[in-house]
């Protein structure tokens, strides 16, 4: 897909990957739809942005259906036209408990926001998608979706749930001019642990130890995968080898992960 000239809604668009997102995609000509929790996120992007009227603002929690649900006709107003494509990047993480102590409201909250979420605004655009001469979806999952973290199980959960939605969704649109795709980042240095209010003891000793990709590289590996249509990305070079080492061996894979990040959990 050439990204020029096309109208994408990037929710999670105040910080972050998706902020990120939203400038590469405005720089490469596209025109964006910004969706966030928090109004002052999204006009801190548009100070950033200043790309006029090709960017607008959207202060809609995805969780909230029927908000979602009026997303669609917003944006067409908005933009004086409908949607070419989805970028589903917002996300929160879990405070880092083991599942015998993490509260059912912590579990909810992330399956809440980072599937459900997700769902919202699929259900809310697929309608509109469809009718595209050329349209697409890209999910953002994660490493966690397929190599399990200790402490962070529902987030896991909630991941692999957007994998396997996606795929899902690949198969059911093959027919149709409406490209899906699933992005995997491993760490990515972001502040999404301050936006999920999770404060993680021994976080600074752990981005010490661990590598971490930027956000900026994430975004243009984001765009990238839509551009070419990919099924599938992943994001660092740490996501990609426990993606190849979770299908060759997943018992591994997941001891290999208990052991890494166990200066988190405690």
């Amino acid at each position: 897909m050439d990204v020029r000239g096309k109208l994408f809604v990037v929710t999670g668009a105040g910080n972050g990957i998706g902020r990120e997102v939203v400038l590469h995609l405005l720089g490469a000509g596209a025109s964006v739809a910004g969706v966030d929790l928090s109004v002052d996120a999204l006009a801190a992007t548009a100070a950033l942005a200043g790309a006029g009227n090709r960017y607008t603002q959207h202060g809609v929690d995805i969780v909230d259906r029927a908000a979602v649900a009026a997303l669609p006709d917003a944006v067409a107003e908005a933009h004086g036209r409908p949607a070419d494509g989805i970028l589903n990047v917002a996300g929160v993480i879990q405070k880092f408990l083991k599942i015998i102590d993490l509260p059912y409201e912590e579990i909810e909250k992330v399956m809440n926001v980072n599937f459900w979420g997700v769902v919202n605004m699929c259900k809310a655009f697929l309608p509109v998608l469809v009718t595209r001469p050329e349209a697409a979806i890209l999910n953002v999952s994660s490493m966690g979706g397929f190599a399990p973290v200790p402490g962070q199980a529902a987030y896991g959960a909630s991941k692999a749930a957007v994998m396997l939605l996606t795929e899902a969704l690949y198969a059911e649109l093959l027919d149709t001019n409406v490209a899906v795709t699933v992005i995997f980042p491993g760490a990515i240095g972001t502040d999404i642990a301050a936006h999920s209010g999770v404060t993680i003891d021994g976080a600074d000793a752990a981005a010490s130890t661990h590598k971490m990709t930027t956000a900026v590289r994430a975004a243009e590996v984001i765009v990238e995968a839509l551009e070419k249509g990919s099924f599938r990305a992943t994001i660092g070079s740490d996501a990609a080898t426990m993606d190849r080492l979770s299908r060759l061996n997943p018992r591994m894979a997941t001891r290999l992960i208990a052991k890494q990040m166990g200066d988190l959990l405690g």
